[in-house]
């Protein structure tokens, strides 16, 4: 059985919310699975001195443009939010306390709380707004909201960041195939070439 796929994403990335949408069809297609796991841009930019991009000169404005273009290539809802960006302790702490129980249900939330944020312009950062999206789809809202103030949630979500940093995860989504490592939703083609060929 071929090892999973590895895909980090930060639910304020609005390029990890578009590769969000394609990377398990192009696992699926290739015979894999992957493995979820949200991280915190802003405990990376610590390390990087990355910066958001619409507080970056030049590159800020031309990056709205990219955003657009890009969800029309990609075919899927957009609008750059009100607040952007957010802080994404409460949607990751609610992905891995879901996907504890129902890794396939974290999934299903993951997607919710991306089209929440980058269709509808919902603050996923604030822990009422993720709550209503899980419940939606079933899930125990005030066990949710409990859990993301439970300390050993946030350790877990720590450790979790702590070690996509360990492993080299600077940006989103950060795609990782067999130890090859993938940045941007622009490389998926290459990503799926990857897996076809076995790489090159």
């Amino acid at each position: 059985m071929a090892n999973p796929i590895d895909f980090y994403f930060d639910f304020s990335s609005p390029y990890g919310y578009f590769a969000s949408g394609k990377i398990d069809d192009i696992a699926a297609s290739h015979g894999r699975t992957v493995t979820w796991r949200p991280i915190l841009l802003g405990a990376v930019f610590k390390i990087t001195g990355g910066q958001p991009l619409p507080t970056i000169p030049l590159k800020g404005s031309y990056a709205k443009h990219d955003l657009e273009r890009t969800a029309r290539l990609f075919k899927v809802p957009f609008r750059l939010p009100t607040k952007f960006p957010v802080a994404g302790q409460a949607p990751s702490r609610a992905f891995y306390w879901v996907g504890d129980r129902d890794p396939g249900l974290a999934k299903k939330l993951a997607h919710a709380l991306y089209h929440a944020y980058f269709a509808e312009d919902r603050d996923i950062s604030n822990p009422e707004v993720t709550g209503n999206v899980a419940a939606k789809l079933g899930v125990d809202k005030s066990g949710l909201l409990q859990a993301l103030d439970d300390p050993a949630v946030k350790e877990r979500l720590r450790i979790e960041v702590d070690a996509a940093i360990e492993r080299g995860v600077f940006g989103s989504p950060y795609i990782v195939i067999d130890g090859e490592p993938f940045w941007g939703s622009d490389r998926l083609d290459q990503v799926d070439r990857w897996l076809a060929t076995g790489g090159w």
